[in-house]
């Protein structure tokens, strides 16, 4: 069985922006994490995956090569992380790998959930047991199989007397509710995070990203086009519920922008930006009425214009980042972590799926165990 040790997390998002890498140090009631790296997807493969991640008639070869190629990709994530620590194999207990998703359906009547990146790749280059497909055992017990770093975030940032939410900003937005009163942990993606201002920002000016949001703070919101994109559906419904950018994509973003001709590009990535906080606003106000501290992580803790739109939207309760606080995180690595510290709630036994958060029917055991070559660290 796994014990206290080195862990290693491997995670990429809906934005694709790299493999992030966490070398974790879980015992004696801490998780302290030691080093992280990004490591960049080849810009062939990053557009490959991201022509599929909003394609339906992906085909059974593209399948499977993306997914071979991709792990070869975490693998090469995990030794370069290794190699910067000083580590070898033996020294890892395990690996958790998240792997990339590429199509998330928690609808009813099949839900399902993809996430790419052969494990027994990741296993057999690396010489490190490797957990991996971690979301469908959640949605095998009724689950939407997301979000599942709101366990993480419990056991790390939970405070004994202030009810905090930890807002995670990647491509879609997720908040965990952490109550201080002993009720339980909650949680649920609230919609686009950084997706909508990124695809925008790449169609526009062939970047893929908006830096600090200086592009958007050029411009001036369009109330009716903010609205418009505020009216989905999928605002209205309760949580738990999860989403993807399978959902919010360039289809859905196209619709809402043909009704509203004319505005300019600037003006288009000012709108996007007070949706996204908008949305994130509507849904603490709502379903977390009594937080008293926002802690943010995920890339979009670096975009200044929009933690000034969310600071301004929340006030008065405090809007900071995870490494704030006493025993925190540095925003960029919190997943990685989580899947870290997910891989040895695996190896121990231990359920890793919060039932609130997810709708499961019960707490599950995620992930499937791949282990190492000579099986010495499993």
């Amino acid at each position: 069985m796994a014990s206290n040790g080195y862990y290693i997390g491997l995670m990429s998002g809906t934005s694709m922006d790299g493999i992030d890498a966490a070398l974790v140090e879980i015992g004696a009631g801490k998780t302290r994490l030691l080093r992280a790296i990004s490591h960049p997807w080849p810009q062939a493969l990053e557009s490959r995956l991201r022509s599929q991640a909003s394609n339906e008639a992906c085909t059974l070869r593209e399948y499977g090569e993306l997914d071979h190629l991709c792990g070869h990709q975490f693998a090469r994530a995990a030794l370069s992380l290794m190699d910067a620590s000083g580590l070898n194999a033996s020294q890892v207990r395990a690996i958790g790998s998240h792997g990339q998703t590429i199509h998330h359906h928690p609808h009813a009547p099949a839900l399902f959930t993809l996430q790419i990146g052969d494990p027994n790749i990741i296993a057999e280059e690396t010489g490190i047991t490797v957990v991996a497909d971690f979301r469908r055992r959640d949605m095998a017990a009724g689950g939407q199989g997301a979000p599942l770093v709101p366990a993480f975030h419990q056991a790390i940032f939970q405070h004994p007397s202030r009810n905090r939410v930890i807002l995670n900003i990647g491509g879609i937005a997720n908040i965990t509710m952490l109550p201080a009163s002993g009720q339980p942990t909650k949680g649920f993606d609230t919609g686009p995070g950084n997706c909508l201002m990124d695809l925008w920002c790449t169609r526009k000016r062939g970047l893929p990203y908006d830096n600090n949001g200086d592009w958007a703070a050029r411009g001036t919101p369009d109330a009716g086009l903010v609205q418009a994109l505020s009216d989905d559906d999928y605002f209205q419904l309760p949580p738990p519920k999860s989403t993807g950018t399978e959902y919010f994509g360039p289809e859905w973003l196209d619709k809402k922008l043909a009704e509203h001709p004319g505005l300019s590009d600037e003006d288009v990535q000012a709108s996007l930006l007070a949706f996204t906080a908008s949305s994130i606003r509507q849904a603490i106000e709502r379903w977390a009425p009594a937080t008293e501290e926002i802690l943010v992580c995920g890339g979009g803790a670096h975009n200044q214009a929009l933690l000034s739109k969310l600071s301004s939207l929340l006030s008065p309760i405090p809007v900071m980042s995870t490494d704030d606080i006493a025993g925190g995180l540095d925003p960029d690595w919190v997943e990685a972590a989580a899947f870290a510290w997910l891989a040895r709630q695996a190896l121990e036994g231990i359920p890793g799926n919060l039932p609130a958060v997810t709708g499961a029917r019960h707490p599950v055991i995620l992930g499937g165990i791949y282990p190492a070559r000579n099986n010495d660290n499993y």
